[in-house]
């Protein structure tokens, strides 16, 4: 059986599982608390895809049918990294903390779209890195099995390659697919061009082994330090980026709060070969190595000595974590005579949890959900403290947010709509139809299971791969039909599609013509399918690449609108033992609305 396969008999294995809400915070006591931040953003879970590469068994929308998110709504492929923008606009005098997962399969155009809406965020921020930013589909580092098999990670290459044209060079190299020290290096550079490199710090090399040690000399800087070990080869997912974060004070605070920002994906050759034994995603658990705890333990004992406070952050949920990196991180804590927080991501659920194990002292943790699938939020986060109780106040507010706090799954897309579908000058209803249309679309064209099982364990063949393509066209022509609906709603002047220099098979004509065209086609052999299909695949990242470049506010809105709705479209055809535990109810038991908690010290 495959990799993929084990993974998949075990993901619906472990679907059968009882749901059991973790022990969260309880009613708040009363107390006096004095402020000690001003509020920041924090978000995750971005998971910009790309969906135009070499089609492969591994996200086939087959599995789909079975594992929610191999494929999401074809809106979130083209709109997705919206949310992302419109939660750093809106907020424009606050810091952000992205939590990690900005990408999902790890190509380097991923990381290229998302690098244009950080460049141009109007505040400080920080990324940590997630299990999607440097892993293929956030679960293939290089095992010792894989390493033999693939040495040159081609199959993760191909896939990364957009689908362009055969002769295309500029978009087929050998370095699309984008590693865990790509990401790393591609975050130092781009921080080493702003301001911070007149402070020291400098873009990595391309290659070789590195470290990074840099201390910010702007002590109100928001990033205060890293330390971060690059490495190459087959050891690449043992690199780490760890970061130093100073929140901005409230007035009247007398003392620092430190966010130290974790990388939880050393998910090295090691880590990924026992995991696959155990019969585990090597991303679905996460990994903090000595050498980071070594690093990021100075930081601690340099805040405790001046009197701050420290909050921990990681992508992986703190029962994530495995068992030998939460020692870790206890022992670390042990340092710090206050109360303990930690945020984090992944679940894609978002919760409030209180942690007793391993220590005396409780942990609350804050999971700040996702902006790829439903429930769709960020939150707004600022810290207070009392003194004499000795008790931490973590105030979430969980954004989009109307006139009154969120309290139901039909408020939080009520504030998405007001704040992004009013803004579009398109009928919100229009939209939610096109929405709903298209998800059941793509959730009728997936095939089944046993067809994807039967075609990922054949040999090799002349037909074997024509389902794959099949399935591929499939959501490549309802991306497609998304641009024709871009061009009917927003009309020329918005969206300037019509300006577009297309492929020479278009012969000159209309855009629309040509997509319409292109959909009537149909091919019976493999190569037929193939052909189609790279045609396909290449106007649909044109058009993608172009709509990068819209910039006006009634563009961003309908982009975004368009991403919530299918999103929560997607999620109301989910049954409920298939949504990851993501109903309002089993989201209502962990406290997902819930706005403010407090930790003391027992």
């Amino acid at each position: 059986m495959t990799h993929l396969a084990l993974l998949l008999l075990l993901a619906l294995l472990g679907g059968c599982a009882g749901f059991a809400p973790q022990p969260g915070p309880g009613a708040e006591p009363a107390g006096s608390y004095r402020p000690l931040t001003l509020p920041f953003i924090a978000m995750g879970d971005t998971q910009e895809h790309l969906a135009t590469g070499y089609p492969m068994h591994d996200n086939d929308s087959a599995v789909d049918a079975y594992v929610e998110v191999a494929q999401r709504p074809p809106e979130q492929t083209l709109f997705g990294r919206r949310l992302l923008e419109w939660a750093l606009l809106g907020h424009p005098d606050m810091p952000f903390l992205h939590l990690g997962d900005v990408m999902d399969l790890s190509c380097r155009v991923e990381a290229e779209r998302l690098s244009k809406i950080f460049r141009a965020a109007p505040q400080q921020g920080a990324i940590l890195p997630g299990n999607h930013d440097g892993l293929m589909f956030g679960i293939y580092a290089y095992s010792l099995l894989a390493a033999n098999l693939d040495p040159d990670a081609r199959k993760w290459n191909k896939a990364c390659r957009r689908g362009a044209a055969p002769d295309d060079d500029r978009h087929k190299t050998d370095n699309e697919a984008f590693s865990k020290r790509d990401f790393i290096a591609l975050y130092l550079s781009e921080h080493s061009q702003t301001r911070l490199a007149k402070q020291g710090l400098q873009p990595p090399p391309k290659q070789g082994r590195h470290t990074v040690s840099w201390r910010n000399p702007d002590p109100q800087a928001f990033l205060s330090a890293i330390e971060s070990e690059l490495l190459d080869g087959i050891g690449y997912a043992d690199s780490f980026l760890a970061q130093r974060l100073r929140l901005p004070r409230a007035p009247g605070a007398t003392r620092d709060t430190i966010i130290i920002g974790l990388d939880t994906n050393q998910a090295g050759p090691l880590v990924s070969t026992w995991d696959t034994i155990m019969g585990r995603s090597p991303g679905s658990m996460g990994h903090i190595h000595p050498d980071q705890i070594r690093a990021v333990e100075k930081w601690v004992d340099e805040a405790g000595e001046r009197g701050d406070i420290v909050v921990f952050a990681g992508h992986h949920n703190w029962r994530s974590l495995g068992l030998p990196s939460r020692v870790f991180l206890r022992a670390v804590m042990q340092h710090l005579d206050h109360p303990l927080v930690y945020l984090s991501a992944h679940t894609h659920r978002g919760f409030w949890a209180v942690h007793r194990a391993l220590d005396r002292r409780p942990l609350l943790e804050l999971n700040v959900s996702s902006l790829s699938d439903w429930p769709i939020a960020y939150r707004r986060i600022s810290f207070a403290y009392d003194e004499v109780a000795r008790r931490l106040q973590v105030r979430g507010e969980l954004m989009p947010r109307g006139d009154k706090p969120t309290e139901t799954y039909v408020d939080l897309l009520a504030a998405w709509e007001k704040e992004a579908c009013a803004a579009s000058g398109v009928s919100i209803e229009e939209m939610r139809a096109e929405d709903a249309a298209l998800v059941r679309l793509q959730r009728e064209s997936r095939g089944s299971l046993l067809e994807w099982l039967v075609e990922s364990l054949a040999p090799v063949c002349e037909t074997c791969d024509i389902p794959l393509y099949r399935h591929a066209q499939a959501y490549q022509d309802e991306l497609l039909e998304v641009i024709l609906e871009v061009d009917a709603d927003l009309g020329r002047e918005a969206h300037q599609l019509h300006t577009l220099t297309l492929p020479t098979w278009c012969w000159r004509q209309d855009f629309t013509v040509c997509v319409k065209a292109l959909l009537s086609e149909r091919a019976d052999t493999l190569a037929g399918q193939v052909e189609l299909f790279r045609r396909k695949a290449a106007l649909v990242a044109l058009f993608n690449d172009h709509l990068d470049d819209l910039t006006s506010q009634r563009a961003r809105a309908y982009m975004t609108c368009r991403a919530v709705q299918a999103a929560k479209a997607d999620f109301d055809a989910t049954p409920e033992d298939s949504n990851n535990d993501r109903g309002e109810e089993k989201r209502r038991a962990e406290q997902f609305f819930r706005i403010d908690a407090s930790v003391g010290m027992d």
